[in-house]
């Protein structure tokens, strides 16, 4: 079972720029994904990949400034957020899933229950 072990959370101001990294333990599930969640909100998928990177998919509020990539040799997945916003400010969290979980959230959004297992997760505050 891939673990999930995630870093790189801050805090920056606005329009900054942030890395997350998702190092995975054994290997890069079949599909890995990145999810936030801010006080007194509902969890919400932030971007996914599917296994070997040739395919991503994104929430609307983060297409074109968010990248999500991963380093298959490092066995690390990789948010890398620009132009952030307050409303940015959340735990960010990376969980792995199997090719279902991206064929799910390509169809019809994302679906944490789809996600098998999940990191801890990484803090990353957005304030001027």
């Amino acid at each position: 079972q891939v673990r999930p072990v995630e870093s790189g959370g801050g805090s920056v101001r606005p329009g900054g720029s942030l890395r997350l990294s998702c190092v995975c333990s054994p290997v890069i599930d079949s599909c890995m994904g990145w999810f936030r969640q801010a006080p007194g909100k509902q969890r919400e998928g932030v971007a996914a990949i599917y296994a070997g990177g040739q395919r991503t998919l994104y929430a609307d509020s983060v297409k074109g400034r968010f990248t999500i990539s991963q380093d298959n040799g490092k066995n690390t997945v990789y948010l890398q957020m620009n132009n952030l916003e307050s409303e940015d400010t959340a735990m960010y969290y990376c969980a792995a899933g199997t090719l279902g979980a991206c064929n799910t959230w390509s169809l019809a959004g994302p679906d944490s229950t789809r996600f098998n297992t999940w990191g801890q997760g990484t803090q990353v505050t957005v304030s001027s």
